[in-house]
């Protein structure tokens, strides 16, 4: 039975893809290997692939490991290349949350044209939700 990914194992693999490092090449498979030793579980390409977040931050990170400045360097102490990582993964994060950011600000312009087109004013969309009834069923 395939186990669907949750929302925690999405934020999981797509904070695996802003930590790679220039050291390994990032391939679907070797993200595949990374997410199944943090996991515990196997997905397939077309698993992880499916989700937006995860694409996005995969092609994100493929093209700032293409062009971004080369990091590996036997002249530079280990304390400074491990900075220059944290600065890499740090800048990549950056990336993929602007990214995400975009999407939901589009998404939200779509909804809001959306509730206007439905007659649906601001101070209807801003009502507080129900309070959620936690009362203990009777037996």
């Amino acid at each position: 039975m395939a186990v669907h990914l949750s929302d925690n194992d999405i934020e999981t693999i797509v904070k695996i893809i802003d930590g790679w490092s220039r050291s390994e090449k990032l391939t679907w498979d070797n993200l595949i290997l990374a997410a199944q030793m943090r996991l515990l579980r196997k997905y397939s390409r077309q698993a992880l692939s499916r989700h937006d977040r995860i694409k996005k931050a995969y092609s994100l990170k493929k093209q700032f490991l293409s062009t971004g400045s080369d990091s590996k360097s036997e002249f530079k102490s280990v304390e400074l290349q491990k900075a220059m990582e944290r600065i890499d993964r740090l800048k990549a994060e950056n990336e993929r949350l602007k990214d995400e950011n975009n999407s939901l600000l589009e998404q939200f312009a779509r909804w809001a044209y959306n509730a206007h087109t439905r007659g649906l004013d601001e101070a209807f969309l801003n009502r507080a939700l129900m309070p959620i009834n936690r009362k203990k069923t009777k037996i």
